[in-house]
């Protein structure tokens, strides 16, 4: 039978979470049905307007480490709260924003750091709410991203017809504020020694009595020794949370944080400027925002298929090149879009485009789930969303300077392409050598097994008499 955290309110939680996903991972799809207006209220470029998206997603993505350190601190509850209460003063205050810069720390970081804080804290406490059905509960979860994809560009367009942006902005921080119910939903479950609503208390870090003795003395240290031990406990605290050593150390770790962030370059740009290149190109607004629509409607159906696909036995130890596959998928399609901006061929753009699109999105922490120990995880993908989260930044202002200069949208296209598809190819040749190398290491290694196998069988074959020698042969074994 299930535990008693696997039923009743945990289930209401696991509805919690899934609009959570649709509220805040779901939203950046939405940005692109602005970005015409915001460029021509503001009167700013392309590149400039792209700084808002891309802030917005990077800071999303690169808030995991300090989320994880407020739910270790706090509690489940506590950090979805905030975060609901960051995003929703976000959006509000960015509807009063007179200039791109203000609409940076509003909107971008502000209500991306909110949003950051719900997502990452509410999936974390489904760790708490399920055991024995907790794969279900991830898997049910993450449907709300697809909603979210398909709710919000359509909510968004009928906003910006009715109201204008501002007014639009507006009414999305008081939607945003909906995430602080979700928090409040996570009601106390008592567990062996954890409870989502007390905070946990911090552990002791070294040199954290000598900081307290030295301050009760008035700054006079007794102990010379207080600064080292400070210096040495944040330089832990790094290495706990920004997993360097697993990087230097674990090849597989390290080809797929490299490609993923080099994938991420070129990985947004069509969510971002696919509304803007349709509308340029002659398709009306209402159309061009059903695209993306398109895109989340069809994640809410692929994207369980490919998870569903990727757990069969046949690719245990093979999701990397399913990995790859779909971001090559996702790089080719690109190319629909420059050979014609119809609305019908941007339709089936974004029927391929979305396909690609899931098998990305269900596969991207499980394959780092299969190159890095369980129990190094949490350092792993600290690293990696803040690594992935750099080039999120960067990438689409880089682009909009490119059209800016060439005043062809078509760049943007070829330059996702080139970064998807070089990463998809770099992690495949990469890890087809890497195992390869391993099956070289194990086939030189084969006659020594061999050997050693020939010595037990002889050792279990002897005499009864002689099988009761002293055990040091055990030790040497053990060792």
């Amino acid at each position: 039978a299930a535990g008693p955290q696997d039923r009743g309110w945990a289930w209401m939680v696991l509805l919690a979470v899934v609009l959570l996903q649709g509220l805040t991972l779901g939203f950046p799809s939405c940005i692109g049905i602005f970005f015409t207006d915001l460029q021509r209220d503001f009167h700013a470029t392309n590149s400039e307007t792209s700084w808002f998206p891309s802030i917005l997603v990077a800071v999303l993505h690169a808030g995991g480490p300090l989320c994880s350190l407020l739910v270790k601190r706090f509690g489940c509850r506590f950090a979805v709260m905030l975060g609901g209460l960051l995003s929703g003063v976000g959006m509000v205050s960015s509807s009063f924003c007179t200039t791109l810069s203000e609409l940076y720390l509003t909107a971008g970081f502000i209500s991306g750091l909110g949003m950051c804080f719900s997502f990452q804290a509410g999936v974390t406490s489904l760790r708490y709410y399920f055991v024995r059905w907790q794969a279900l509960a991830n898997a049910m979860a993450s449907t709300g991203v697809s909603l979210g994809l398909t709710l919000w560009p359509l909510l968004s367009h009928y906003l910006l017809d009715e109201m204008g942006w501002r007014n639009t902005f507006l009414i999305f921080g008081g939607i945003l504020l909906n995430c602080c119910v979700c928090g409040a939903i996570m009601r106390p479950v008592q567990l062996a020694s954890t409870s989502l609503v007390q905070p946990a208390k911090p552990e002791e870090e070294p040199g954290r009595e000598a900081e307290e003795t030295q301050l009760a003395n008035g700054g006079s240290s007794p102990h010379p020794n207080v600064q080292p031990a400070r210096r040495t406990a944040r330089f832990q605290m790094l290495k706990k949370y920004l997993a360097f050593d697993v990087f230097c150390e674990n090849k597989g770790y390290q080809i797929y944080t490299i490609g993923v962030t080099w994938m991420m370059l070129g990985f947004a740009l069509p969510h971002i400027y696919l509304v803007p290149y349709a509308i340029h190109s002659g398709v009306e607004e209402h159309m061009a925002a059903l695209l993306i629509s398109v895109i989340g409607f069809i994640n809410i159906f692929i994207r369980p298929l490919t998870g569903l696909l990727s757990g069969l036995s046949f690719f245990t130890g093979r999701r990397i090149y399913l990995f790859c596959l779909a971001a090559l998928l996702c790089g080719l399609s690109n190319f629909i879009c420059v050979i014609s901006a119809k609305f019908s061929v941007l339709i089936l753009y974004c029927v391929i485009l979305s396909i690609a699109i899931s098998g990305i999105g269900a596969l991207l922490f499980q394959v780092l789930m299969d190159v890095v120990e369980m129990d190094k995880f949490s350092s792993a993908l600290g690293l990696f969303t803040i690594l992935e989260s750099i080039t999120l930044l960067i990438g689409p202002p880089l682009t909009g300077f490119l059209v800016d200069i060439t005043r062809d949208f078509h760049y943007v296209f070829y330059t996702s392409s080139f970064f998807v598809i070089s990463a998809a190819l770099f992690m495949a040749f990469s890890f087809c050598a890497l195992e390869r190398k391993s099956k070289l290491k194990e086939a030189s290694n084969a006659p020594l097994d061999n050997s050693s196998k020939h010595q037990c069988n002889e050792i279990l074959t002897e005499p009864p008499s002689e099988r009761q020698s002293p055990p040091a042969e055990v030790h040497i074994t053990n060792i």
